[in-house]
């Protein structure tokens, strides 16, 4: 029998998208972190489960050719990428596989989805970035949590982030030390400052920085918008964002303009588009634009539809869909998203998009019962998918087709079961990686009245 400690011989077989690979012990999983597909490698055991068990790596005997030197040294210890160690060709197998795997051991739905559609590059497309701070003797450590804890691990120039990010961490840290700023901590519920959070768009180039603070003000504020704004002069908007509840939840509910409007703009599919710290955006704005042309390939308007879209965040999807559409009927609940997708409507000119703030649920049972009879559905839910309520008052309103787009196959999967039960079928599928080097895939489906 296998247990704790052992030493085992292991021939590496898949990977999850976790980035672990898989490999059997007499019949046992064993999932091992940082292993490709066709590793040998001598494991050690770490936890042992009835039908599966956990291990790292204690040596590679023959490495696979899909191995490659990962590229950042917090890799090992952060818990953000897990694909850094192979090569992308490899990672964009396992992202097409698992879209399969999941429709049919969760959905027991069989497709057949187009090929993924790759990114043009794994290095700076994040346009937002979510940084966690500790103190470290006379400074800061800033970056992310390792996995499974709250225990930061020091990573400013992240890969995936604009490079100009980790200049905006260092005035910070200077800031807070000349100030003498103290950093929250979780346990005690006392400190100062949370997180630091940048946004950046990728056409405008502007960037708007946010200090999440257990508190209603920093001290000396002018000075960190002197500081910042010659640092970069491209920060259009600095944020205080307060959050003084017992959370692991990043953002509190309320913001503060210091320096600047409150937002940034950015294009995307042609239209511009205002963001501020809140709404919901894309972080990858190249594969934003390519996912949301699927979308509209499936979508298939010609000018005489009424598109509702739901979990519309700032409007995004529905005002890029709007010049082929007769009418579009955006909903989200988060209200700095809609008053977003408003504003971004008239910013573009677009007459024929309402935007409504309300939960998908209550917004799509009303909208049925008013009688509005789309031709298109929208859904663009976050990762636990959609429940069933909103699945069967989408049903109830008849569209001819919907267009499902989600950060999580599995949930996805699940949620075309029970469209397929109130009569839609399958008609398309195409992954789209958003997410190069992390454990993530986006999937667009098109689904048809039967």
């Amino acid at each position: 029998m296998l247990k704790k400690n052992d030493i085992v011989k292991l021939d590496i077989e898949n990977c999850t998208l976790q980035g672990s690979g898989v490999g059997r012990h007499d019949g046992l999983a064993v999932f091992v972190p940082m292993t490709a597909r066709s590793d040998e490698i001598q494991a050690h055991i770490l936890k042992v489960k009835s039908n599966c068990a956990y291990a790292k790596v204690h040596t590679v005997l023959a490495p696979s050719p899909d191995r490659i030197e990962p590229d950042c040294t917090a890799y090992s210890k952060c818990g953000g990428c897990v694909f850094r160690h192979i090569n992308y060709e490899a990672e964009v197998k396992i992202k097409q596989q698992f879209v399969v795997d999941s429709f049919k051991r969760i959905g027991s739905i069989d497709i057949t989805p187009e090929p993924l559609i790759a990114a043009q590059g794994r290095t700076g497309y994040r346009n937002k970035a979510q940084f966690s701070v500790e103190k470290s003797g006379n400074g800061l450590k800033i970056g992310f949590f390792s996995p499974h804890s709250h225990r930061v691990v020091e990573c400013r120039n992240c890969p995936l982030q604009p490079k100009e990010f980790e200049n905006i961490l260092n005035v910070f840290e200077k800031y807070v030390v000349e100030n003498n700023i103290s950093v929250y901590d979780e346990t005690a519920h006392s400190g100062l400052l949370r997180h630091i959070c940048i946004r950046k768009a990728a056409a405008t180039g502007e960037t708007m920085v946010c200090a999440v603070i257990n508190g209603k003000a920093l001290p000396r504020e002018d000075e960190l918008v002197r500081l910042l704004t010659e640092c970069d002069s491209s920060i259009k908007s600095v944020v205080i964002n307060i959050n003084r509840e017992k959370t692991n939840v990043i953002f509190g509910k309320t913001s503060r303009n210091i320096f600047g409007s409150g937002y940034i703009e950015d294009i995307l599919c042609g239209c511009r588009l205002r963001i501020s710290m809140l709404s919901f955006y894309q972080v990858n704005s190249s594969q934003a634009e390519r996912l949301y042309d699927k979308a509209a390939q499936y979508a298939n308007l010609t000018g005489n539809e009424t598109v509702i879209d739901l979990y519309c965040g700032t409007g995004t999807i529905g005002l890029t869909m709007s010049e082929k559409a007769k009418r579009v009927i955006g909903v989200e609940i988060v209200p700095d998203a809609i008053e977003d997708a408003k504003i971004n409507a008239g910013l573009n000119g677009i007459s024929n998009a309402e935007f409504i703030c309300a939960d998908a649920s209550q917004a799509a049972a009303k909208l049925e019962k008013d009688g509005v009879k789309p031709d298109v559905v929208i859904l663009d839910p976050p990762r636990k998918g959609c429940s069933k309520d909103v699945l069967q008052a989408v049903a109830k309103m008849n569209p001819a087709r919907i267009v499902y787009i989600s950060c999580d196959p599995a949930t996805q999967a699940r949620d075309c079961a029970v469209l397929g039960e109130l009569g839609y079928s399958i008609d398309a599928a195409c992954p789209v990686d958003m997410f190069p080097g992390c454990g993530h895939c986006e999937n667009v489906v098109k689904l048809v009245r039967e």
